[in-house]
């Protein structure tokens, strides 16, 4: 699975939020920095796992495969990313 963006919602930095914020029709989602850092990856090129090693690099951390699964699960409940 290679998760992108969902249609209908654009990410994007908000200077007024100080955050990223994902933007659609009917309002806007202030991210974390956490959830920001994994919806930036979420191109439909990346999978999964080259969206772990990433995040573990940049951030040099171990074992945050089961946050990032867990919460691509939950932006996929919400629309908000799609499988490629």
């Amino acid at each position: 699975m290679n998760p992108r963006i969902g249609p209908g919602f654009r990410l994007q930095f908000e200077p007024a939020q100080d955050a990223h914020v994902l933007l659609y029709p009917e309002g806007m989602v202030k991210l974390n920095p956490s959830a920001a850092q994994i919806l930036l990856r979420c191109d439909g090129e990346r999978s999964i796992e080259a969206i772990v090693a990433e995040l573990e690099q940049a951030f040099n951390a171990k074992g945050l495969e089961p946050e990032v699964r867990s919460f691509i699960e939950i932006a996929q409940k919400q629309r908000w990313v799609v499988a490629q």
